[in-house]
């Protein structure tokens, strides 16, 4: 008995030596252990992050001031569309499932895997092949699409690009994500230990289960939109095409009936990632268990009926202008919800200001600024003024980069250590957080400013009035991707030759912390039974939380 929670044997066979059937790379990509299928994918989108950041840095640079400075304005329109494709398709909606959900899921459930292990497998495989398929298409005869990463009509029928197979990339990535989702469910529900019901589930498990659900009912939606792109540009049946009878703002309809949930495809595993190390760094359990659990379904159910804001100036009604204008404000409740109970978790706790905390807090006030542009654009007077401008790319990027990659950056820290048995140095973390979360500002904020101003977004050149923004977010560019390879090259050293971790280096209560460091093969010797919440922590003497957590430099 761990704590009144947990019990587990005191010996266990070692499996940290297991390779299954095959050896070297072969024993990876070919393996169906959930662990290693999670390492796979952040091996992976870390090299895909690292071609999207080129392409972002290569747009900002020219961007620095107005006229060409490095590159043709088609260069720079495959640019911002590859950029976007690879930050959204092969970072922010997979990091936190594909990585964090596939190697913690099971564990902190108390499951020796997920239900589909050979499923699971393909989807990695399929993500793989999307990825390259995507970078692929770089190099083909015809150049790299240049529709943006929204392949909106009628341009992405009419470009002489390589739509195609960008499109294609995208759908084959649409089944990876569908298979992620069934596999979830079904783990969730079937594969639980003895005692863990619904309301002693880590509020990670609560954000992966809402987002596993739009995962599969959402994904298919877009997957066949980007199926009648194709054939609109192979057969020209005019699905789209106004002069065939078609119309134009179908596709707008069925690409954000699936976008906009897609939304929260990112930033729901964030969220579960904030309320996992709260109440670890403040010592306190957490506040509103059960309204944090519902607010992760209220967002899934919500955020898939407020997808027509996005068209507020494409031709509605004034009545649809009314219904997905009050959708937009319902749905900013739930997430409110949870940004309090946060904080009022944090009230009176011990804080440790950890660098997993640093990220957690990070995450919290660029999503508030995130959320609260993103709750200006309901009312149709602002949206109308504001709308293709830059307001919604610096709004668009708090909220995805500073809320979903954030709460990235946070799991990394967090979990890191158990992952690998190592420990990162904290000290260059703090730093890194600090060079980061100030170029982000500098990157983003000034688009905030000059899309009020009128500043219009995807534009190659620019009026000399906004230079001194372009100027100063170009800037910020530098100091973000400084604050990245300040965080990457800490964590690669962790990892390579780190001081080794404890089992429990936080002083969490949740199963992963009761387990060997790094985990073995099945995780457990034998399934846990649960009789406990998962964030109940001991009380001293004194009327104190025990302080657990020691800092390692």
């Amino acid at each position: 008995m761990a704590n009144g929670t947990l019990y587990m044997p005191e010996t266990e066979p070692n499996y940290l030596d297991y390779r299954g059937r095959f050896k070297g790379i072969l024993g990876w990509i070919l393996s169906t252990d959930h662990k290693r299928i999670g390492l796979l994918y952040l091996y992976s989108m870390g090299l895909f992050l690292t071609v999207g950041i080129f392409f972002g840095f290569m747009m900002r640079l020219e961007l620095i001031a107005p006229g060409k400075v490095i590159i043709e304005p088609q260069t720079y329109n495959s640019f911002f569309t590859l950029h976007g494709i690879i930050m959204i398709f092969l970072f922010i909606i997979p990091g936190l499932p594909a990585v964090f959900g596939n190697f913690f899921l099971p564990i902190l459930i108390g499951a020796k895997d997920v239900a589909f292990p050979r499923i699971n497998l393909l989807s990695w495989w399929l993500f793989a092949i999307g990825g390259g398929l995507a970078i692929t298409s770089v190099f083909l005869p015809g150049g790299p699409a240049d529709t943006g990463w929204t392949f909106y009509v009628p341009y992405s029928i009419r470009s002489t690009t390589n739509v195609l197979p960008a499109a294609f990339a995208a759908f084959i990535l649409g089944f990876s994500s569908i298979l992620t989702g069934i596999n979830f469910v079904t783990t969730i529900h079937r594969l639980r230990a003895p005692g863990m019901d619904w309301f002693k589930m880590p509020l990670f498990i609560w954000s992966l289960y809402a987002t596993a659900w739009i995962q599969v009912l959402a994904t298919p939606i877009i997957g066949i939109t980007l199926l009648l792109v194709a054939v609109e540009r192979l057969f020209g049946i005019g699905l789209f095409d106004p002069a065939l009878g078609g119309d134009p703002v179908l596709f707008q309809h069925l690409f954000w009936i699936y976008s906009h949930p897609a939304v929260y495809i990112m930033i729901l595993p964030a969220m579960g990632v904030i309320s996992e190390i709260i109440p670890v760094f403040a010592r306190r359990t957490i506040f509103g268990y059960s309204f944090i659990a519902f607010s992760s379904l209220a967002i899934a159910f919500f955020g898939s009926l407020v997808w027509a804001h996005h068209m507020f100036t494409a031709g509605m009604s004034d009545t649809g202008r009314f219904v997905f204008s009050l959708l937009t404000f319902l749905v900013a409740i739930p997430s409110a919800i949870k940004v309090f109970n946060w904080i009022a978790t944090l009230y009176k706790g011990s804080i440790q200001l950890a660098p997993p905390m640093l990220y957690a807090l990070g995450f919290i006030f660029l999503f508030s600024i995130g959320g609260l542009t993103g709750l200006m654009q309901g009312a149709l007077s602002i949206n109308i003024h504001i709308h293709d401008t830059s307001f919604i790319v610096g709004h668009f990027h708090y909220v995805m980069f500073g809320g979903t990659g954030f709460g990235i950056f946070a799991a990394l820290h967090y979990w890191l250590p158990k992952m690998y048995g190592r420990m990162y140095n904290e000290k260059r973390a703090k730093v890194g957080f600090w060079v980061l979360i100030t170029g982000f500002n500098l990157l983003y904020f000034p688009m905030l400013v000059m899309g009020w101003l009128g500043m219009p977004r995807r534009y190659y050149d620019y009026l000399p009035e906004f230079h001194v923004y372009h100027f100063i977010s170009t800037i910020g560019s530098w100091i973000l991707i400084t604050g990245l390879l300040i965080m990457a090259v800490n964590l690669i050293l962790g990892v390579r030759r780190g001081a080794k971790a404890t089992d429990n280096p936080w002083g969490g209560e949740t199963l992963e912390w009761r387990i060997q460091t790094p985990p073995t093969h099945e995780n457990f010797h034998e399934i846990p039974v649960i009789t406990g919440g998962p964030y109940e922590y001991k009380i001293n003497e004194n009327g104190q939380e025990e302080k657990k957590y020691e800092e390692v430099t």
